[in-house]
């Protein structure tokens, strides 16, 4: 029996967390959407640093966040929810401080500030995730999760298009809109806190049995890393290819930007809505030939040249959207169907590892590899993600070998695959293994 999932926006909010929370992801997606091209505005333009020492300490900043992952997790499992969102709010709250409070030409003051707001960028994920795995279940989980995707991919278009229109007011305007975002921030985690979400990780390892460990996931972990390419092509790759290589305008990858965004906030929730009658693996895998294929397009369109090559690589950037949302709306929500309930948070703590990783290291890939030619640049990709999607799949076919290799995280993300009730998304916010604690 296929699940049946019908999408009502009030069941929506519920199953997202509430709506207190539902508006702490609106404003927490605006500030992050204004503070991620603001930061690299804000070192060369307010602080005279150049490009490169800014552009540096902005990659320190999020890898080095990573490191604070597995202490998330762990604060995850000791049944905090809403109070690791407003955390990470608060983290990012203290970063826009000290960027405010840092004179022209400190590096160190800036750099520091860059990566409390990289500790709470990477942090958040996790957070979001786990809570709202905690006041929903099944499928209904999986919308909202991707109702959350959707919802921050507004904010980040949106913050973006408000840095674009500030530019023209110099580095007064510019300061003025690093204050807002911390106070966005600040207002966001009050908003977080303020909903009281706790797990019950006693009930919990009851539940699912005191001795099954967190899942180590090193396929899909490692697969994970060659997926999440996808989400830096149309912000890295296709600027580069077009400008460097087919010398088209800059136009060209505004609109690319403008569309991935528009169909990434409109369809992630109605496809994954649809896609839900199917094992979410098998969503990830079939994600992975998407982008496969949108890779291959996207070396036969550069071959066009100059006239036909631009209008060819947007049109692709749709299918490669797609592929992107497929894999969006299935990788997370594999991983908490996945978990045991008592090690949830070191479970999405491993995946936002894999996922802080690849972003970290995909632009410096995509730029490496652009210089050697499009059958360089394309061709590593579409092999590299072929064989990320081979070795999914593969796992699922070895885990299907015998019902007793499978153990209880498996089974039930087989039951939540196909057999899960029909109903309404969000229409019985639940506590997932064992209980959940909750005043609004």
């Amino acid at each position: 029996m296929t699940t049946t999932v019908k999408i009502q926006p009030r069941a929506l909010v519920r199953a997202s967390g509430g709506p207190g929370y539902a508006v702490a992801l609106v404003v927490d997606a605006l500030g992050t959407g204004l503070l991620r091209p603001l930061l690299l505005l804000y070192g060369v333009s307010v602080l005279r640093l150049s490009a490169p020492a800014t552009g540096i300490a902005m990659t320190l900043g999020a890898v080095v966040g990573l490191v604070c992952m597995p202490a998330v997790g762990r604060w995850l499992d000791r049944g905090a929810r809403s109070t690791v969102v407003a955390a990470s709010m608060l983290v990012r709250v203290l970063g826009v401080a000290l960027l405010l409070a840092a004179p022209a030409g400190n590096v160190w003051l800036f750099a520091t500030a860059a990566l409390f707001l990289g500790i709470g960028n990477q942090a958040w994920p996790a957070a979001h995730a786990a809570l709202v795995a905690t006041v929903a279940h099944g499928r209904e989980r999986d919308v909202a999760l991707a109702g959350g995707r959707a919802l921050r991919n507004a904010g980040l278009g949106t913050g973006a298009l408000l840095v674009t229109a500030c530019l023209a007011g110099g580095t007064t305007a510019l300061q003025a809109l690093a204050a807002v975002t911390g106070l966005a921030y600040l207002a966001a985690a009050a908003l977080a806190w303020s909903v009281h979400v706790q797990a019950h990780p006693a009930a919990a390892a009851a539940e699912d049995g005191d001795g099954e460990p967190a899942p180590r996931m090193r396929t899909l972990l490692a697969a994970n890393i060659i997926y999440v390419f996808c989400l830096n092509v149309p912000e890295v790759a296709l600027p580069l290819v077009l400008v460097t290589q087919l010398h088209a305008s800059p136009v060209w990858s505004g609109a690319i930007f403008v569309a991935n965004t528009v169909l990434v906030v409109t369809l992630q929730v109605p496809v994954t809505v649809l896609m839900s009658r199917f094992s979410r693996r098998s969503v990830l895998a079939l994600a992975g030939v998407v982008l496969t294929v949108s890779y291959l397009g996207f070396l036969v369109a550069t071959s066009l040249g100059h006239g036909w090559g631009a209008p060819a690589v947007a049109a692709v950037s749709v299918v490669c959207t797609l592929g992107e949302i497929g894999y969006a709306g299935s990788a997370t929500a594999l991983v908490t169907a996945l978990a045991p309930a008592h090690v949830l948070g070191r479970a999405l703590a491993r995946f936002q590892l894999s996922t802080g990783f690849g972003l970290a290291v995909s632009p410096a890939a995509l730029t490496a590899l652009a210089p050697h030619g499009p059958a360089a640049l394309w061709g590593t990709l579409a092999a590299a993600t072929l064989l990320s999607t081979g070795a999914v799949a593969a796992e699922r076919d070895r885990e299907g070998i015998s019902p007793a290799a499978t153990g209880p995280s498996r089974a039930r993300e087989q039951g939540e695959a196909g057999t899960s009730r029909p109903g309404v998304v969000g229409s019985r916010p639940a506590g997932r293994g064992g209980g959940v604690s909750r005043r609004c």
